[in-house]
C-alpha cells in the first residue's frame, strides 16, 4: 500500500523545471563521442523500461507518457564524454542544523549517494555496496582511506545543489575519487571534496591488490583532474592524541545498529558527528566548520564503545590546507577498552559573525 502510494505521487511530478532533468545516460545516447570506433568509456548501459509509462499501474491509474520517472531524475546524468556523473538534491527539513543550514554530515552523505549512483549508472555495478562486478565476483569492496573536504558555505532548506564527480588512479593500489558541489541558481561552487580509496576482501577484512580484471573495469572512467589544487589540499599528516594531549574526551559512544551499512560495518559518514562530540559547545554555535580531514585507521562494528578526543591545534591561525582560519582543532576517535585508533581527523572554523 505504502509503495504504490509512493509511486502515484512520483508519477505526478512534471518535467517543467530543469532541475529535474538529471536524465540517467542509457544506451548509447544521441551525439556521444566516439574514440577509435568505440563509445568513450566502452561502457554501454542498458536502459530499463518503465512498465508504467502510458500504460497502467499497479494502482489502477492511468499514467501520462509525459510524466518523467522517479528512477529517471533520481539517477543523475553524465557529463563531459560520460567522465563525469552530475546529480541535484534539494536541501531537506531533517538535513539541516540548528542554523537551518545543511551539516557537514548532510554533505557527506550527499558526496556518498552520488558516487554509488555514479557507479550503478555506469553499468559497472555488482551486489556490493559500490563495487564493480569483477570486485563482486572476488568478495572485494571499496574502503576509504582518507577525505578531505573544503567548504565555502552550506546551502539553507529548501536549496537546490548540483554534485560533480569522478574517478582517477592514485599510488599503485588506490583509486581516487574526487566532487565539487555547486548552488544549483548561482552554479557557484561551495564545496570541493576528494578522498582515496582501496579494496577489501569482505570476508577476511584485510586489503588486496587492484586485480588486473578490476583496473580494466575502471580504466575508461578515469580523468585527471583535481576538485582541489594541490597546493590547497591538506596532505599533512594528522598528529595521534592522546590522555596528555587532548583538552576534551568525551567517552561511552555507542554505534547503533542504524548505524552500520551495507559493508557490515560503521559508515565512515557517522564518525563525524561522533568527532564533533568533544569539540566545545561554543565553538559549534558561533562557528563555523569549513573544512575536514579525516584519516580512517580501522573498521568499527556495532559492538565497539568509543571515545572522541579534541585538542586546540597550537597555530589555530594557520590551517595546514593553506585557507586561513579562525580555529583548528586535531581529533581521533578510538576504541574505549584497548585505545585502538579508528579514526584521526583535523578540522577547520571560522567565525559566523566575522565571515557573513
Amino acid at each position: 500500500m505504502a509503495k504504490a502510494g509512493f509511486s502515484c505521487s512520483w508519477h505526478m511530478i512534471t518535467a517543467k523545471k530543469r532541475s529535474f532533468y538529471a536524465i540517467a545516460s542509457a544506451g548509447n545516447p544521441p551525439g556521444l563521442e566516439m574514440r577509435n570506433g568505440k563509445m568513450v568509456n566502452g561502457i554501454h548501459v542498458k536502459e530499463t523500461p518503465s512498465p508504467y509509462i502510458g500504460n497502467t499501474n499497479p494502482s489502477g491509474l492511468v499514467i501520462d507518457s509525459n510524466v518523467v520517472e522517479p528512477q529517471t531524475f533520481l539517477l543523475g546524468r553524465f557529463v563531459e564524454d560520460r567522465f563525469v556523473y552530475r546529480q541535484t538534491f534539494s536541501i531537506r527539513s531533517y538535513e539541516i542544523g540548528p542554523d537551518k543550514t545543511a551539516t557537514m554530515e548532510t554533505l557527506m552523505n550527499l558526496l556518498q549517494e552520488t558516487a554509488l549512483n555514479h557507479v550503478t549508472s555506469s553499468g559497472l555495478a555488482g551486489d556490493g555496496f559500490g563495487a564493480t562486478r569483477e570486485m563482486s565476483l572476488r568478495k572485494l569492496i571499496w574502503v576509504v582511506t582518507r577525505i578531505h573536504v573544503q567548504v565555502e558555505r552550506y546551502n539553507c532548506w529548501g536549496d537546490v545543489v548540483e554534485i560533480d564527480t569522478w574517478v582517477d588512479a592514485t599510488g599503485k593500489n588506490g583509486m581516487r575519487r574526487d566532487w565539487i558541489i555547486r548552488d544549483y541558481k548561482t552554479q557557484e561552487i561551495i564545496t570541493r571534496a576528494t578522498s582515496t580509496w582501496v579494496i577489501m576482501n569482505r570476508e577476511t577484512r584485510k586489503l588486496s591488490k587492484i586485480p588486473g580484471e578490476v583496473r580494466e573495469e575502471l580504466q575508461p572512467f578515469y580523468i585527471n583532474r583535481l576538485a582541489i589544487p594541490a597546493e590547497h589540499n591538506d596532505v599533512e599528516k594528522i598528529d595521534k592524541l592522546t590522555d596528555e594531549t587532548a583538552g576534551r574526551i568525551q567517552s561511552g559512544l555507542a554505534p547503533r545498529w542504524s548505524d552500520m551499512d551495507a559493508n557490515q560495518h560503521v559508515n565512515n559518514v557517522k564518525y563525524i558527528g561522533w568527532i564533533l562530540e568533544s569539540v566545545p559547545m561554543h565553538v559549534l554555535e558561533h562557528y563555523n566548520l569549513t573544512s575536514m580531514t579525516l584519516e580512517y585507521r580501522r573498521e568499527c562494528r556495532q559492538s565497539s564503545l568509543l571515545e572522541s578526543l579534541t585538542s586546540t591545534s597550537e597555530d589555530s591561525n594557520s590551517s595546514s590546507s593553506n585557507r586561513k582560519a579562525d580555529m583548528e582543532y586535531t581529533h581521533l576517535l578510538r576504541m574505549q577498552a584497548d585505545k585502538a585508533e579508528i579514526v584521526r581527523a583535523r578540522t577547520d572554523w571560522k567565525s559566523k559573525l566575522k565571515h557573513k
